[in-house]
């Protein structure tokens, strides 16, 4: 008998495997989705691997097979193992990442009487109950029984009762949640020439319907749905029969695919003539791609350092298209697939029915369609944001990460709590294939691993645009301090407002970035200072104007406009700060001809808004475009000729060792959309810190001058990349128990650390953390700095409440 290791998918499970023995009626392969016994419940697994021994003396079978073939292969298998060690995650957690959309059915559990002739006396109430709810119904639900009963003790009567066999477990798998989608079609059963000589000989005239039908269907060259030929001839279902009947048409059940909209290119594109500095860059990654499937091996990573407008995105291409050649496939990652629309496009373009697309925002169907495309090979390019890496596309070639510093990258909010680049890099070690990150603004950790060899350093210096040698957009910094000094107390400064106006009068385009919605940052009483704050999280609740309310962005908790303090009862209450709601506002009534468009998460609540309001701006049917960090990324729009940042500050001085980096690479990003076109661009940033190094770099669009400031000062501190960071936070619904386990953790910790003798580790904290508290429950935290924790922290026990975030993007 052989016995397999398998993933059991229980919160019990945590970093481990368990040994179940395969029934001789059983064909199990590594990566296979089986049914395995758990406890008292059914539950879906993984197969790990197959061993001749158990790690166990005692082993339960599996119980059943879910797919005949592998869902996972072993590639994918070491990464989700890896998944799991390094970012302490529960190993199915991990797993999931892999699986098919709607994979995850539960088992119900039913109830069935047996033994009833047997002397029930000695039976408490609760199991006598039950038996008499059996003796009436005959089968009941476990959860339906839990809700009437209390779950604890209906669990502890049902195990007695199914001990002395007066009651047996019954199992049922839940409804398939998704599924191909299938529709009736109609089509010619005789060649169409026939069907004149057909109408004249065997169709009554009388039989309307029939020939309307025949008619129809003669006219179209491919099968048509049911639903369409009746409703554009009027036929029923007796016409359809009647015509079957007589061999003259034929109906049957045809899968469909349900495809995104976004993959519907309006036409097809050619390679561009790369430009002497793009092919410089292209030929080591084309060398790299062709070397890899030659001799494979561990995958080179490459860091593609490229200027806004420098061409990345052919770049992208090319390297796609010597995978394909070469009977390879590649992955496309995007920061957020709402705010990269442009880029897909050229992908869909380019690789016309040969690209999918997986992202949150598909409908369940068409994530469902689009994953079994990738895994059926019917792809070459797979695009989307981070979930996209873990598409089950087979010989994978190369992995393209374009913006690659952007912090959307990290998974924050469950675990595990990875980080997408991370992932790709150790894909690459364990496929072979090639790795190609793309950022005009590089996240300094990963510019670091150039400098240390780890990664191969690749230039795009100059941009691509209609203009030969064009150069970057010529950037102003605007100190806002000196404005108030002048008198000038309005959200624009005298030259950024001169600057709008002589755009609007040549017919050119700008975009105002503030990242900051609403109307009002925070309402304030003038008489005792009191700010009104989120019942639940205790932040500064945002006003909206356009729901004339105050909206708590941290839990979305609503409320009314307080028409007095709740403090002191004063009247004098004032609306303070800035977002885009009032941005727009002031651009209204400051420049009343312009067309203004808003582009933010409260503008774009419909699955295709984004594209709805970029379509708008792109073909010029505004003038003014107001956003939030959405107008940032991957824009190409060549009439945008301005760019103002209305506050470039929002962000810089928060509890963060990133805050500058962040700066930084924000106002490079969105000043880097002016200029695209053949008249050249400038951008406006407006600060009142126009000193500090993040901003005075990006002026300068030297990123050099950034990173040699910011290296030095995270040597100095011992922050990334010279140290690593493990964020541990407890959250719980009473602040003094939050405390206690945060303090009595702390002191595991330290224990353990000097029990180890490990040198170089600190323990910051415990403290509340940043946000203390979030939809109403309180959060404190303990930062972990040294070297390779993990394996540290795999050895330490922490219970419920707990969150591991190894290699964390904010503190």
């Amino acid at each position: 008998m052989g016995y397999a290791e398998v993933c059991v998918n229980a919160p019990t499970a945590q970093m481990r495997t368990f040994s179940y023995s395969i029934p001789p009626q059983y064909q199990i392969q590594p990566g296979q989705a089986v049914w395995v016994p758990f406890g008292q419940r059914l539950l879906q697994g993984i197969v790990f691997e197959l061993t001749a021994t158990p790690a166990v003396e005692q082993t339960r079978d599996i119980a059943g097979i879910i797919a005949d073939n592998p869902l996972l292969s072993p590639a994918q298998l070491a990464l989700a193992r890896w998944l799991s060690d390094y970012y302490l995650s529960p190993l199915f957690n991990a797993v999931a990442l892999m699986l098919p959309p709607a994979f995850e059915r539960r088992v119900r559990t039913y109830l069935e009487p047996e033994n009833t002739d047997r002397d029930l006396s000695s039976l408490n109430e609760t199991q006598q109950q039950i038996l008499h709810l059996l003796s009436e119904q005959k089968r009941i639900g476990l959860k339906e029984l839990e809700k009437e009963l209390g779950k604890r003790k209906t669990q502890t009567a049902v195990g007695f009762l199914v001990n002395l066999g007066l009651v047996k477990r019954t199992y049922e798998l839940e409804k398939v949640k998704v599924k191909s989608k299938t529709v009736v079609v109609l089509r010619l059963a005789v060649p169409p020439e026939e069907v004149p000589d057909i109408l004249q000989r065997q169709i009554s005239p009388r039989a309307v319907k029939q020939r309307r039908l025949l008619a129809f269907l003669t006219e179209q060259a491919v099968s048509v749905p049911l639903t369409s030929a009746r409703e554009k001839t009027g036929c029923d279902a007796l016409t359809v029969n009647t015509l079957i009947k007589k061999g003259l048409i034929s109906k049957e059940t045809v899968e469909v695919r349900r495809e995104p909209p976004e993959l519907r290119p309006a036409k097809t594109s050619q390679p561009f003539l790369l430009t002497p500095a793009q092919q410089a860059v292209f030929e080591p990654i084309s060398r790299e791609i062709k070397e890899s499937i030659e001799k494979p091996g561990k995958g080179k990573v490459f860091l593609l350092h490229g200027v806004t407008g420098s061409g990345k995105t052919e770049i992208y291409l090319r390297a796609l298209a010597e995978a394909i050649q070469r009977h390879k496939k590649g992955i496309v990652l995007v920061p957020e697939i709402s705010m990269t629309p442009q880029i897909i496009e050229r992908f869909v373009a380019r690789f016309p029915g040969r690209v999918a697309l997986l992202h949150s925002k598909l409908t369940p169907g068409e994530q469902y369609d689009e994953w079994h495309r990738i895994k059926n090979g019917e792809v070459d390019v797979v695009i989307g944001p981070r979930s996209a890496l873990f598409a089950p596309l087979a010989d994978t070639g190369v992995i393209i990460m374009d913006e690659e510093h952007e912090w959307t990258y990290k998974q924050t909010e469950q675990s595990p709590r990875y980080h997408t680049r991370d992932v790709a890099v150790k894909m690459s070690e364990l496929t072979g294939c090639t790795v190609v990150l793309g950022s005009a603004t590089p996240d300094v950790s990963t510019y670091y691993r150039t400098q240390t060899g780890e990664y191969q350093l690749l230039t795009l210096p100059e941009r691509v645009t209609p203009v030969a040698n064009s150069p970057l957009p010529e950037v102003t910094v605007i100190d806002m301090k000196q404005e108030l000094k002048e008198n000038n107390r309005s959200i624009f400064s005298r030259a950024l407002a001169d600057g709008i106006t002589s755009a609007l009068a040549q017919n050119r385009q700008v975009i105002l970035f503030l990242n900051r919605r609403g109307m009002n940052s925070y309402v304030q009483c003038r008489n005792c200072g009191f700010t009104i704050k989120c019942r639940r999280c205790e932040t500064a609740m945002t006003y909206h104007l356009d729901t004339a309310s105050l909206l708590c962005h941290r839990c979305n908790y609503k409320m009314p406009v307080p028409v007095v303090c709740p403090r002191c009862a004063s009247h004098r209450i004032r609306f303070l700060g800035i977002g885009t709601e009032k941005l727009e506002q002031e651009i209204k009534t400051a420049f009343q001809s312009a067309r203004v468009v808003r582009w933010d998460s409260d503008t774009t609540k419909g699955r295709h808004e984004h594209q709805r309001i970029l379509e708008q701006f792109r073909k010029h049917k505004a003038d003014i475009l107001i956003g939030t960090q959405m107008v940032a990324k991957g824009l190409d729009l060549p009439l945008v000729t301005l760019v103002g940042v209305i506050n470039a500050d929002l962000g810089l001085y928060l509890p963060d060792f990133r805050a500058g980096e962040r700066t930084f690479q924000l106002l490079s990003q969105v000043a880097g959309r002016a200029g695209r076109g053949a008249s050249g661009g400038q951008a406006i940033i407006q600060t009142y810190n126009p000193e500090h190094y993040a901003i005075q770099a990006a002026a300068k669009h030297d990123y050099n001058l950034f990173y040699e400031q910011e290296i030095a000062f995270r040597k100095q501190l011992r922050e990334p990349p010279f140290t690593q960071l493990v964020n541990l936070t407890f959250v719980h619904p009473n602040e003094q128990r939050c405390e206690d386990e945060t303090r009595k953790i702390a002191q595991q910790i330290l224990e353990e650390r000097d029990a180890q003798g490990i040198a170089g580790m600190e323990l910051i904290g415990p403290a509340p953390a940043y946000m203390s508290r979030v939809r109403g429950r309180y959060r404190w935290q303990i930062i972990l700095r040294g070297y390779d924790l993990p394996p540290f922290l795999k050895k330490c026990n922490f219970g419920q409440g707990w969150a591991i975030d190894v290699d964390p993007i904010g503190i």
